[in-house]
């Protein structure tokens, strides 16, 4: 029986000792009790040990960070709109004492402190606010909950909104004013783009037509100018003319002149030359397309003839005179 007895003092201190060896996983912490008490000792990752029946290890949890899926709930917005909205919330605890001692139920606690702040939040924003504004309430929720949760030994470090979904009533409502919107842009863009066009038109119908009166004009001018210049060519041309006509009057009359001084004969065939001047002239008015009678009278030309020979006499005894005085 003795030894019945000690066997079982032996296996019950063993069994005691081996109670007392606690391993901690890396990322855990734990808080030891002293017959009830906490007296500050924590257990930190590795090999620990606490004395079986006069401690115990009364709370264990891990410091990493942790994520809270808080589940949708129904808000009220500003303008008295119905939506429903989640988010997900990321935290650690940073003070494992307050986390157990503060707060009987650390992560409920959060989570309607977490549902609390987001309905809050929400009934200050219009619904138009909830969908632009989403970062500015991530920083508002996030700034609140960490300041909430610092007695319960909690740092949040980042808050999430994750769908904001209005009702479905508030849907159709807003597709509705979608569908409008886009019609009333559409109408504005084809009237804006009508407006170009024809402000375009305009203005190469205008350009055009100061063009075409850019072209008229220069068109007058050019052949005004080529007027000018046909003009100046044609009086250049009969002045040259007339000029070598004078020129040859006046060298034949000097060659007449000289062959009258030197042979007194030659009146008589000057007055032959005028003659037939005179028939040819006559000949060339009939052949003109212009219908002319000229009429000659035929015992007229010995007379025309005597006026021709006296002014030839008088020309070379002028001419005869003037060479004797200049002898």
């Amino acid at each position: 029986m003795e030894q019945i007895f000690g066997l079982i003092i032996a296996l019950f201190l063993g069994g005691s000792a081996f109670s007392g060896v606690k391993i901690i996983r890396q990322g855990d912490e734990a808080l030891v009790e002293t017959l009830g008490k906490y007296n500050g000792k924590r257990l930190t990752p590795g090999l620990n040990f606490v004395v079986p029946v006069y401690q115990r290890v009364a709370f264990q949890t891990t410091i990493r960070e942790r994520v809270i899926d808080i589940p949708p709930q129904a808000c009220i917005t500003r303008d008295n709109v119905t939506i429903t909205a989640d988010a997900v919330v990321y935290w650690r605890i940073v003070d494992l004492e307050k986390a157990y001692y503060k707060v009987e139920n650390l992560q409920s606690a959060m989570v309607n402190l977490v549902l609390t702040q987001i309905r809050a939040e929400m009934g200050q924003l219009d619904l138009d606010e909830t969908f632009t504004a989403r970062t500015q309430i991530n920083e508002i929720l996030l700034r609140d909950l960490d300041v909430a949760t610092d007695p319960w030994g909690v740092k949040v470090t980042r808050v999430e909104l994750r769908d904001i979904i209005p009702s479905q009533a508030v849907q159709e409502s807003m597709e509705l004013q979608m569908s409008a919107e886009r019609r009333k842009r559409a109408a504005i863009l084809n009237s804006e783009g009508e407006r170009e066009s024809a402000i375009n038109s305009a203005r190469g119908q205008a350009e055009a037509r100061v063009l075409d009166a850019e072209a008229r004009q220069k068109s007058v001018i050019l052949d005004a100018e080529a007027q000018q210049k046909a003009l100046l060519l044609r009086a250049q041309a009969e002045y040259r003319q007339q000029l070598l006509k004078a020129q040859a009057i006046a060298e034949s009359s000097e060659l007449i002149a000289e062959k009258i001084r030197n042979n007194p004969q030659a009146a008589q065939s000057l007055e032959v030359l005028f003659a037939l001047g005179y028939l040819d002239m006559g000949a060339t008015i009939g052949k003109s397309d212009s219908s002319k009678v000229m009429f000659i009278d035929p015992r007229s030309i010995p007379a025309t003839l005597e006026g021709i020979r006296t002014i030839v006499g008088e020309m070379s005894s002028e001419k005869a005179i003037n060479s004797d005085r200049s002898a």
